[in-house]
């Protein structure tokens, strides 16, 4: 560890379920494992996931109480453990990286830090953001809010020059998330993709790179202040207001565009859907033509309910979406540098994190974030 280095920290924890943060100065955290590295918090995003942790709907986590949440964070390089491996060796103080949740400390030998077939979540062997022994920082160990975090090398994505901390952030969580459950699609340039939710922290991004993707893209969403945040992008996506146009008429509407007479090659090619209700599920799967996907990224308590006549006689594949690898972090933050993809954010000192959470329940869209400038 560095010598100049204070001896505590101030961070944002949680002390109880259903209680507001509290800001607190604790110890310095300091790194112990090989690929453990101290980094110095410069912006920390927050996530609908950090809202289902503190109201307890996360059964097990976090593992103890007081806790820094956020799993999609930024920072700088500080010092090494004093043993450091190759791959925490690879990044030197002072360096930018970006910070997932997922994963800190993997088991290196379950079957999928052994190497997945999925493309989308497979990780060179011995590492895998899927394994499920591992920690996730934010939810079952301390996260961004915080001044400093321990990390885990082999969870890094460097961040790149053209992007600011606060940029960085959130696309963490929330752009990874999106950008995988877009790979998952498996679309041909000039296919159609829907984005249920398309105002919203994910789904304002998921606009984004799907345009850039060379997809035809299609956005919906039903609350003023999203639908207003996505218009606002420009992005050449259409935004459909779904309490305004119904799904049958969008698809007769689609199919006129694509020259199809026959309804059941109407529609969209696939569809990812990020509310946690039943009618933005329904919504979407009536916007898919036969064959086509249904990749869901929400997870509400309850769950969803599904047609088996969409399944059976549409054939209609529904396929789950978390986040994606080491490697697809990667490629999502250079896509983003390159095509200047970033979240539409509002930032808030540490300070005011309880402020930020409020804000976040008034539903405005975009993504709130701590900055720690």
């Amino acid at each position: 560890m560095a010598s100049n280095l204070p001896k505590t920290m101030r961070g944002q924890f949680l002390q109880a379920y259903k209680k507001p943060y509290n800001l607190l100065t604790v110890p310095l955290p300091r790194p112990a494992a090989p690929n453990d590295i101290l980094i110095k918090v410069d912006a920390a995003s927050y996530c609908h996931t950090d809202f289902v942790l503190a109201q307890g709907q996360m059964p097990g986590f976090p593992k103890s109480f007081p806790h820094a949440g956020s799993h999609e964070f930024a920072g700088t390089i500080v010092s090494h453990s004093e043993s450091p491996s190759s791959q925490a060796s690879a990044f030197r103080p002072g360096e930018k990286v970006g910070v997932p949740g997922r994963a800190f400390h993997p088991c290196e030998t379950c079957f999928e830090c052994q190497g997945s077939k999925d493309p989308v979540s497979r990780d060179e062997k011995g590492y895998s953001a899927y394994c499920s022994y591992a920690e996730n920082n934010g939810i079952s160990r301390d996260g961004g809010f915080a001044e400093y975090a321990v990390v885990d090398a082999r969870q890094l994505a460097p961040m790149p020059a053209s992007l600011s901390a606060v940029e960085t952030a959130p696309l963490m969580c929330a752009g990874i998330t999106i950008y995988a459950a877009l790979k998952r699609c498996e679309l041909e340039p000039s296919d159609r993709v829907g984005i249920m939710g398309c105002g919203g922290g994910l789904g304002h991004l998921g606009l984004q790179y799907a345009v850039k993707m060379g997809y035809k893209v299609l956005g919906v969403d039903a609350a003023e202040g999203p639908l207003k945040l996505a218009n606002d992008l420009k992005t050449g996506a259409r935004i459909v207001d779904a309490r305004a146009e119904k799904a049958a008429d969008i698809v007769q509407q689609l199919g006129a565009e694509d020259g199809k007479s026959d309804v059941l090659e109407m529609g969209l090619d696939a569809v990812i859907i990020l509310p946690e209700s039943q009618q933005a599920f329904d919504y979407g799967m009536q916007l898919l033509k036969n064959h086509g996907k249904c990749v869901v990224v929400s997870f509400p308590e309850k769950g969803f309910h599904i047609s088996a006549r969409d399944v059976v006689f549409r054939d209609i594949s529904i396929i789950g979406s978390l986040v994606g690898s080491n490697r697809i972090l990667r490629e999502m933050l250079n896509f983003s540098a390159e095509h200047n993809i970033r979240a539409i954010t509002r930032s808030f000192p540490l300070s005011k994190l309880n402020v930020l959470v409020e804000e976040y329940h008034k539903g405005g869209g975009g993504k709130l974030v701590i900055d720690m400038s």
